[in-house]
């Protein structure tokens, strides 16, 4: 694998927390910065287009905004079609038009689980307790 050079200029606060967080879990600090560039700019061919877009925008976002998207949740509608489908799927079977909405609600379910974690991860990474997270607001 070929690589480049950077040089990079890092607010003091900034290269503080890498320099930690490399200190800590005992790696150098490029090797820190390749993990959270990895980790922020997954591969294109890793993730849908709009997937990878709404989780790049998570990074732009304030501590107000992610703590919202780390709670959103999809509609009490959606849910409740999801689990319908789930029970008729093991009860009766289902029709071609219904197995396509519930692959389409599993999907927007676990596009939602994928967001709603990186923001959680995100917030962490900036310090914030996330643990009251899981339980809603």
């Amino acid at each position: 694998m070929s690589t480049q050079s950077l040089t990079l200029h890092l607010p003091d606060g900034l290269y503080t927390r890498l320099q930690q967080r490399a200190h800590a879990s005992r790696r150098t600090l490029e090797a820190e910065l390749l993990d959270v560039l990895s980790a922020a700019v997954p591969g294109e061919q890793d993730l849908p287009g709009s997937l990878s877009t709404d989780l790049a925008q998570l990074a732009a976002m304030d501590n107000a905004e992610l703590r919202r998207a780390a709670r959103s949740r999809p509609s009490e509608e959606a849910s409740a079609q999801l689990e319908a489908l789930h029970l008729k799927r093991q009860r009766d079977g289902l029709t071609e038009s219904e197995a396509r909405t519930l692959a389409d609600l599993v999907g927007q379910y676990e596009r939602s689980m994928v967001l709603r974690a990186r923001a959680a991860a995100l917030l962490k990474e900036r310090g914030h307790d996330v643990s009251g997270l899981a339980t809603g607001p």
